[in-house]
This record gives C-alpha cells, sequence and structure tokens, in this order.
C-alpha cells in the first residue's frame, strides 16, 4: 500500500465507489457473457477496456450485443451468484458510521447493482438497464453510464447535491473508466487496479479485501 502525502487533509463527507472488481468481486458483464455462451469474446473486450486500450462507450455497445438472445431469467441467476467483494460490509459500515454519503457508480446493470446497493445500503446508484423483450435479452443497454465521461457527470452531480465540491470527495475504483473521476476527487483510492490507474492514484491497495481502505479513511478524519 503506497500512500500520498496529501492524507492530512479534511475531506467532505462523500465516498464514491466503482461496483464491479470493486465492490463485488467479478466483472458482471463477464458473468453475463458465461451464461450466454459468449465469454471469451466478451472478456477480451472487457479486459481491453479496463486497461484504456479501447473506448469505453463503443465497447460496452459491443459487449451487450454479444449478450442478445439470453434469457432473463438466466441473467438474474448469474448476477444474482456474484458476491460482494471481501470487506465489502465492513468498509461501507465503517465509512456509513463516519456519516459518510455513499455512492456506487458503475458501468455495469441494475440486475446486479439493485441488489448491492440494497446489501450495502448505499445512498446513490448509477448503472445502466439493459433491454428486455419476452424474456430474452435484446443486445440494447441504455442509462445514465453509457458514455466515456458518464461517471464524472455522475459525480458532480451528487457531489453539488449534498453541497460538495469533487475535490473534497473520496473515489475508489479499479480501472480505465474510473479515471475521470480519480481527475476530479480530492483523494482517490486504487483497488487492485489496471495499471493505467496507477498514475492518477494517491493510493494503491492490492490486497483483495477491502476491509485494507479502513485504515486508509481513518487517516482523512
Amino acid at each position: 500500500m503506497t500512500l500520498a502525502s496529501n492524507s492530512n487533509r479534511n475531506f467532505s463527507k462523500l465516498i464514491v465507489f466503482d461496483m464491479d472488481s470493486t465492490l463485488i468481486d467479478a466483472e458482471c458483464i463477464d458473468e453475463l457473457a458465461l451464461a450466454a455462451g459468449v465469454a471469451d469474446k466478451v472478456a477480451q473486450i472487457t479486459d481491453r477496456t479496463m486497461r484504456g486500450e479501447l473506448d469505453y462507450h463503443l465497447a460496452l455497445l459491443e459487449r451487450v450485443k454479444l449478450l442478445k438472445g439470453l434469457e432473463i431469467t438466466k441473467a438474474k441467476d448469474a448476477v444474482e451468484k456474484i458476491e460482494l467483494m471481501p470487506g465489502a460490509k465492513e468498509l461501507l459500515e465503517h465509512v456509513q458510521s463516519l456519516g459518510y454519503k455513499t455512492a456506487m457508480l458503475s458501468g455495469g446493470f441494475t440486475l446486479s447493482s439493485d441488489r448491492v446497493a440494497k446489501l450495502l445500503n448505499i445512498d446513490y446508484v448509477y448503472a445502466n438497464t439493459l433491454e428486455v423483450k419476452n424474456g430474452y435479452l435484446t443486445g440494447v443497454v441504455s442509462g445514465p453510464m453509457t458514455q466515456n465521461l458518464s461517471k464524472e457527470v455522475a459525480f458532480e452531480e451528487i457531489a453539488r447535491k449534498n453541497g460538495f465540491l469533487p475535490e473534497d470527495c473520496i473515489v475508489v475504483g479499479d480501472g480505465a473508466n474510473d479515471v475521470c473521476i480519480f481527475k476530479r476527487a480530492g483523494y482517490s483510492i486504487a483497488f487492485n487496479p489496471k495499471p493505467i490507474l496507477h498514475q492518477h492514484a494517491d493510493v494503491i491497495i492490492s490486497k483483495k479485501d477491502l476491509r485494507a481502505l479502513i485504515s486508509v479513511i481513518d487517516s482523512l478524519q
């Protein structure tokens, strides 16, 4: 774990999390792809996107298109099997006990985010919706997190609602689509991140346990 020198600052009571591979121990779209029989194709695109090699918006559309024809019942079963990241409940309970508002900004889907938000009692949730017709996914996605800078827009909106500046808040994420909020936040925590996120992080956590963040958050009080 590497800490930056600004850990003695006072921060606003808002912490923003990514979902996939951060609050949950998987990539939602990869699990859906496995259920749809297109796991290899989607995983390759996901991996390249999180490393910053592919345009996020176009990669999302391409991956979702591959899910066309998956039964919604199988899709729900697939995401409901995804476990929370180790330490997620403990971390969320801790920051909430300190008075933090919590937000989850996900390029994943409401099929998963609704359940995760309920389990962790998260205040603000932004995620995308997979279109369903006659009980099957159509391969179409819509929602507030489909564009390259969607997370930044949502982050600014949530901060403004609470009377905070983004540069006084904390963010946690792992991939290339978190770069935009890492640049805006006052303190950025990279959790088992892809290399592209290292240069934008104030702290890098390589242990796959969110309880490792508790001491970091405490140092910011």
